[in-house]
């Protein structure tokens, strides 16, 4: 019987901002954030293997989308592992995307955070927590809770952590639109939209907080807010169709993740979630329609075979 080509294989999940404050910019020109990040079991797989030479393949539903060379963030990781780490060496690098790309639902910090743990597994580089901590914020603000997953507040730009209380499980429904919107784009038209208010320091609100104690979907769906919304929606004006559509067939609440365009609904369970699904289909205000629940744990090795 042949050997086993090595390899190890990390599965990582989208992510979901139950609130999304964004605050005044800093001395750098970034927004200070507060927001509530929560993973569902909507995820990628990273496999890297060893290789002569640096490559990649994408495969799923949004391969088409994602680029293979430098362009793509958890090429650049794996690289910076190998030059800053004597044992790493060039990796073939598959991604199986199923996180919507360029969706408010960080697919490429998820997939970058992916592959530094499946680049530490296959060389046996033995990082420490601290070390994947340090190089996930410097790679991006949403690659620190690809690692940690299930529901954490975060603040500064979004990279500071800190586990938030849940109970229960929520039943998603998301409404994905083909045509991306840049963040960049996103904020200039959420500054160009606040121009003239007073923007306070952000807070997350202590309802959102109470409601993921209780572990009552009705409450939380109450307390979801994104300040990011109303400007992701002069965007692309679509998205209050898919809002209010989505509300009217019966979701229990909706909000733009992230700086969009992907729509989260809320629903009371999964029997629900499935005819929101149908309806929305049915309705023809997104491209494609996803169901998905949360909490789910971060970045996990789900397979390792390493090199003899």
């Amino acid at each position: 019987m042949a050997a086993k080509q090595p390899g190890v294989t990390v599965r990582v999940p989208a992510k979901v901002n139950l609130c999304l404050n964004v605050g005044p910019t800093d001395g750098d020109g970034y927004h200070q954030l507060a927001t509530v990040f929560h993973a569902v079991d909507l995820t990628d797989d990273v496999t890297v293997r060893p290789s002569r030479h640096w490559e990649c393949t994408i495969t799923g539903p949004y391969a088409d989308k994602v680029p293979t060379g430098h362009a793509n963030l958890a090429m650049r990781v794996a690289q910076r592992l190998a030059d800053e780490c004597y044992e790493a060496g060039p990796v073939s690098m598959t991604i199986d995307k199923s996180i919507p790309v360029a969706g408010g639902m960080a697919g490429g910090s998820a997939d970058a955070a992916a592959a530094m743990i499946a680049v530490d597994q296959l060389f046996n580089l033995q990082l420490t927590k601290l070390d994947f901590t340090d190089l996930a914020a410097e790679i991006g603000s949403d690659v620190p809770f690809a690692l940690t997953g299930g529901t954490a507040f975060g603040s500064g730009r979004g990279d500071q952590l800190a586990p938030v209380l849940t109970t229960g499980r929520y039943e998603w429904v998301f409404a994905l639109h083909h045509e991306g919107l840049s963040t960049p784009k996103v904020y200039a038209e959420f500054d160009r939209l606040n121009a003239h208010r007073k923007i306070g320091f952000p807070q997350v609100p202590g309802e959102l907080l109470a409601a993921l104690r209780s572990g009552d979907p009705r409450e939380l769906a109450g307390a979801l807010s994104n300040d990011l919304q109303e400007a992701a929606v002069s965007l692309m004006p679509r998205l209050q169709d898919t809002i209010d559509t989505g509300l009217a067939e019966g979701a229990l609440g909706a909000i733009v993740s992230g700086s969009g365009p992907t729509v989260a609904f809320l629903t009371a369970d999964r029997s629900a979630a499935l005819d929101l699904m149908v309806a929305l289909t049915a309705s023809g205000v997104a491209d494609d329609v996803v169901s998905a629940s949360g909490p789910h744990p971060g970045a996990r090795v789900i397979s390792t075979i390493r090199p003899v």
